[in-house]
């Protein structure tokens, strides 16, 4: 195990029932001792091991076992399991976009008439029921979800500055101005690095275009049924393109946006004296600040805002990633696993033990270890519109074309209109 030791998970395991109590879940009836389902996903190190604690709790209750089948491929692992006749009862996806197609292909088993369709109305929100269903039929819950419509900042140092959290996209770019007018730069942003570089760039132009053209463009627009060239999509680009290419606004201009890796973007907020203010990046940053600056206390030294409305139809609109939890094999063992997987008590759990966020409205706020964790969950547990990043559910052909004219456009952001028009044309013969 890469945390060391059997006695790590032997606490982790002590923690989880402790969170759990001896209420039994709904999803764990009598008679399922020897059983064992299979669970097919992508997780390890950390998170693995805190999915076999929280797993572990499930397994005393019942007498049953859950087998982890790892992969790094979870629709080749699919395919090639179920023609070898031992495919999982579970598996745990990365995008919605996996999720339709296998529900498409008929490989997923329908939730509705496994989970309890009250129990579900009251523990999550119509967008993220919504969000899970294909086709009319629910196939997915939304399980651990990261929110991409947050932006770092440093509390006190905006105290200091006498800077006001902004609430709208105007009031960003005039806190923008007066930054600069400081001396000083606003943003930090960054691509990223890897082979996949050029994603983080891309969550910003999902997060404005839902923000502003709302769920049905935002949707047409990843199945492309409109163009790139569309007028609301490339307003989008022109705002992120904006910010990039005025003057000051960005610290170490497009060459630190490509040199800079997701786990640094943060870390200019929180040098003595920052070199930066605001930092629009996914939830998961609290990781790499907390890592990076272990005496930092969250809420009082770093904290996080909402994405800035743009468009007030669409106040609060998000866009996460997640962890999707389907059922492909129906069994007894696995419907009581999944409803287990889906309630509060066994997600509260993996909360206690850090690096989840529920969606779930039936999660308590206390049991987040602290005020940001719990601000960020609150808003996307009572958010009214949310969709899963763009760029995690458009076909790998457009995926590689946008990361690689997002890291073109962040130099030469007078290409937009030509880039535009490549995309499109990728778009097209993607689908």
């Amino acid at each position: 195990m890469r945390f060391g030791s059997a006695i790590v998970l032997a606490a982790l395991v002590s923690l989880v029932a402790a969170c759990s109590g001896s209420d039994r879940s709904p999803g764990a009836p009598s008679g399922l001792a020897g059983a064992h389902v299979r669970v097919l996903g992508l997780w390890s190190g950390p998170e693995l091991d805190s999915f076999v604690a929280v797993k572990s709790a499930w397994e005393r209750e019942t007498g049953a076992a859950v087998d982890w089948v790892p992969s790094t491929d979870i629709a080749a692992a699919l395919a090639g399991r179920a023609a070898a006749g031992n495919g999982p009862d579970l598996a745990i996806l990365p995008n919605l976009a996996l999720m339709n197609q296998l529900a498409e292909a008929g490989t997923l088993v329908p939730l509705d008439g496994v989970l309890d369709a009250g129990a579900i109305s009251r523990d999550y929100a119509p967008a993220w029921i919504d969000l899970g269903r294909h086709a009319g039929k629910l196939y997915g819950i939304f399980y651990k979800v990261t929110s991409k419509a947050t932006v770092w900042y440093n509390p006190k140092a905006f105290a200091a500055a006498g800077y006001a959290v902004p609430g709208t996209w105007d009031e960003m770019i005039e806190l923008a101005d007066r930054i600069v007018a400081d001396g000083r730069s606003p943003f930090s942003i960054v691509a990223a690095k890897g082979p996949a570089n050029g994603w983080a760039l891309t969550d910003w132009v999902s997060e404005i275009v839902l923000n502003d053209c709302g769920p049905d463009v935002y949707d047409r627009w990843i199945a492309a049924a409109i163009p790139w060239t569309d007028a609301c999509i490339g307003r989008a680009f022109e705002r992120f393109l904006g910010i990039v290419s005025t003057k000051g606004y960005v610290l170490g201009g497009s060459e630190r946006i490509i040199a800079t890796g997701d786990d640094a973007g943060a870390d200019p907020l929180y040098t003595d004296p920052p070199a930066a203010y605001l930092d629009p990046f996914a939830s998961f940053a609290q990781a790499f600040i907390a890592r990076n600056f272990p005496n930092l206390k969250p809420g009082a030294d770093y904290d996080v805002f909402p994405f800035p409305t743009i468009n007030p139809d669409h106040r609060g609109a998000v866009t996460v990633g997640a962890d999707v939890p389907v059922m492909v094999h129906d069994t007894p063992a696995a419907r009581s696993f999944m409803t287990y997987l889906a309630g509060a008590p066994a997600q509260e759990a993996w909360i206690r033990l850090g690096g989840f966020t529920s969606v779930n409205r039936s999660v308590s706020a206390d049991a987040y270890q602290d005020p940001v964790a719990r601000r960020v969950a609150q808003e996307l547990a009572g958010a009214t519109t949310g969709r899963f990043s763009a760029g995690d559910m458009m076909p790998p052909a457009v995926q590689r074309a946008w990361w690689e004219a997002m890291l073109g456009l962040v130099q030469d952001p007078g290409q937009v209109d030509a880039a535009l028009d490549r995309l499109t044309t990728v778009a097209a013969g993607a689908r």
